[in-house]
């Protein structure tokens, strides 16, 4: 579906000629008894002369975050309807906390599918903080608003269709750094939303083959350099993680490489995003239980983030040069799958000796981390849905952290700063030592510890591949990537984006 129209106003909320008009509500009482209208309110809660919010109490309005409650106007205002989303207590300071008005607007957003037009009258301060605050809101709009085109030959009788324009309430629509956050927001909602439609295509649709056309069909005109690595170049190249890993399959492996180098900087920072692009995963010759594998449609979620991240990279600029490395395959079982037992010499020249094929993201990663820093990288970000142990040890909305100890700081405050947290995870000597080998320089798993740790044997092995001096961070996404359960803020059911916005962070606070 396509991104909604943005517009900042500044016109009197209660002016507004749209379908319908959001606030933000507090669950403190007011002196009356009642809940607090947010800021931004306070021309729609003066005409109907102090009734707004015990109205909404008799509704079932209590002001709990990301609770909605909506309430016809009757010609009260010029909207003729009010949605109400809770926003928690009152802040100590000028605004709630950005997370918590994402997920509000995410989810007051969401329950206005079907309205032509809607405005926002949400609290954004007229100080320093209001262009972070503004751009909380407009992520949670643009997000929230997503839904997968899909593939249904008959309109749904129940699905209507996402809100298609919003207006921005804002003290001065015509300032600068509102104006500048309004295009930020259009550039990272955009490829967030890209990042989750890939997600959530069927794996026979978005098969490697198709996966790479596509990103190269996106970045076409961004000015980005693009580097495709088909399955004869992967040969000839010494890529045997990710040749392993796709032989397996009728749908040949690639490497996407994109690289973005800014102008007129001199000496720029290195970075590489790295991304796992298994488009889908049997498990191979160590095939997965049947339950749930059709999720393994998303086993591509990385890469899909490291190719929306560099579209955004391509549009905002920044001053650090930052290069994407997309690591695709396809993990199937036939006569030609590689083997447990099988020793893959990779793109370093380390030989790794294969104990279980459904550990495959940590074959094509090793061999483009490896890339990564034989291309000179400085700093290595890589996220994959690498291991069920993530969604064991920490759930779906935290994602697992680990690598240098510089890099991962950095990712677990930007991942806080936007809202996708990551959890520092520790990678002990006894995990390493548990995969040696008797025949290779090391093993794909600990088969002492079997599935105990399983997120830690990920992050041992993946730093194999990182070269000395490098600062790097693996973010295991397998349960933040894609959300099974019904929609919740600015989240829809299947692909999130994750960890896209990180990385945008991440490329930001480097430049």
């Amino acid at each position: 579906m396509s991104l909604p129209s943005l517009r900042l106003v500044d016109t009197d909320p209660a002016e507004l000629t749209v379908d319908a008009i959001v606030i933000g509500l507090h669950s403190q009482p007011d002196e009356a008894g009642t809940l607090l209208p947010a800021a931004g309110a306070e021309s729609i809660a003066a005409a109907f002369d102090g009734r707004l919010t015990a109205t909404l109490a008799l509704l079932g309005a209590t002001g709990a975050a990301g609770e909605v409650t909506k309430l016809a106007t009757l010609g009260t205002i010029a909207a003729p309807l009010v949605v109400a989303v809770g926003l928690g207590d009152e802040p100590s300071g000028s605004a709630p906390a950005p997370e918590t008005l994402r997920r509000g607007t995410g989810a007051a957003v969401r329950a206005l599918a079907g309205s032509g037009t809607a405005a926002l009258a949400l609290p954004v301060p007229d100080d320093a903080d209001g262009p972070g605050v503004l751009r909380a809101i407009l992520e949670g709009a643009l997000l929230g608003s997503y839904r997968f085109a899909g593939y249904k030959t008959k309109p749904s009788k129940t699905r209507r269709d996402p809100v298609a324009a919003l207006q921005i309430h804002v003290a001065d629509a015509s300032d600068a750094a509102v104006a500048a956050e309004l295009t930020r927001a259009e550039v990272v909602g955009r490829v967030v939303r890209l990042t989750r439609d890939w997600v959530n295509e069927p794996g026979n649709v978005l098969r490697p083959p198709q996966f790479a056309d596509a990103v190269v069909a996106a970045v076409e005109g961004t000015g980005l350099e693009v580097e495709v690595l088909d399955l004869d170049a992967l040969k000839a190249g010494g890529y045997g993680g990710i040749v392993a890993v796709g032989q397996g399959s009728e749908a040949p492996p690639r490497l996407v490489k994109l690289t973005y180098t800014p102008e007129g900087v001199d000496n720029p920072k290195k970075v590489a995003l790295v991304g796992k692009g298994i488009t889908f995963d049997t498990g191979g010759i160590s095939i997965k239980p049947n339950a749930g594998m059709w999720e393994m449609k998303s086993d591509m979620a990385g890469a899909a983030a490291v190719g929306a991240a560099m579209l955004a990279v391509a549009a905002l600029k920044p001053g650090v040069s930052v290069t994407g490395y997309l690591a695709m395959a396809e993990n199937m079982l036939s006569g030609s799958a590689y083997r447990p037992g099988d020793v893959i010499t990779m793109f370093n020249g380390k030989r790794v000796e294969v104990l279980n094929t459904d550990a495959e993201g940590r074959m094509v990663l090793g061999d483009a981390i490896a890339r990564a820093c034989a291309d000179g990288a400085e700093y290595v970000f890589e996220a994959s849905t690498l291991t069920g142990g993530q969604v064991i040890a920490l759930g779906t909305r935290v994602a697992g952290l680990m690598g240098s100890d510089a890099a991962t700081a950095l990712v677990k405050a930007a991942g806080d700063a936007v809202g996708e947290p990551a959890w520092p995870m520790p990678m002990p000597d006894e995990v390493r030592k548990g995969m040696e080998s008797e025949i290779a320089d090391i093993c794909q798993v600990n088969a002492n510890l079997d599935r105990a740790g399983h997120m830690l044997q990920g992050g041992v092995f993946l730093r194999e591949f990182v070269a000395e001096g490098v600062e790097w961070a693996h973010i295991d996404i397998a349960g933040p990537s894609f959300h099974t359960g019904e929609p919740t803020g600015y989240l829809t059911k299947g692909g999130t984006g994750v960890p896209v916005r990180t990385f945008l962070k991440l490329i930001d606070d480097l430049a």
